[in-house]
């Protein structure tokens, strides 16, 4: 359940970039997150990269949720994200979402993509409802299962890459496809 002061006060959501004293917060949202979690050397390791950054949504103090991305030429790509679950579907999410977007320009970087498991329909469906578009499947993308993943990316320009899925997930993300 989300917490009452995300739901009621989103202003009250700060986001700011991810300093060392946050890891242990970020390490216990990756872990109540996902099967195949990272490890904080994988985090110091992406972190040390000249063009990665981490940010992170904090409320009341408390970090909720973080985001690390990565500058590329033309675009911006998530590397990893999630909200702690308590925290869910209270818009902090999409106020860190929102704040990606605003770093896009006409002039350097026009999309941001990001690769979601195959399995992992919450964020599928959370992405696609913040106007990212599934454009390619990733076959055999992680290296802990053969799973696939759906690369998603959101464009200034809204022009979606022409995509047609076809595994037993699809008529959930686009059902436009169907249609056709």
């Amino acid at each position: 359940m989300p917490s009452e002061l995300s739901i009621h006060r989103p202003d009250a959501v700060q986001i700011r970039w991810l300093i060392r004293r946050d890891m242990p917060a970020v390490l216990e949202i990756e872990a109540a997150s996902f099967e195949f979690a990272w490890t904080e050397e994988d985090f110091i390791c992406c972190l040390r990269q000249r063009n990665c950054i981490g940010m992170v949504a904090e409320v009341a103090g408390e970090v909720v949720g973080y985001m690390i991305y990565e500058l590329q030429k033309s675009r911006l790509r998530i590397l990893n994200f999630a909200v702690a679950p308590e925290n869910r579907r209270g818009g902090i999410g999409r106020q860190m979402v929102r704040r990606l977007v605003d770093k896009l320009s006409q002039q350097r970087r026009t999309e941001i993509v990001l690769e979601v498991r195959e399995t992992n329909l919450p964020a599928q469906l959370f992405f696609k409802g913040e106007g990212f578009r599934a454009f390619r499947v990733v076959h055999d993308r992680y290296d802990d299962t053969t799973e696939d993943a759906y690369a998603m990316h959101f464009a200034l320009s809204n022009t979606p890459a022409a995509f047609k899925p076809a595994n037993r997930i699809s008529a959930f993300l686009m059902p436009e496809a169907d249609a056709a």
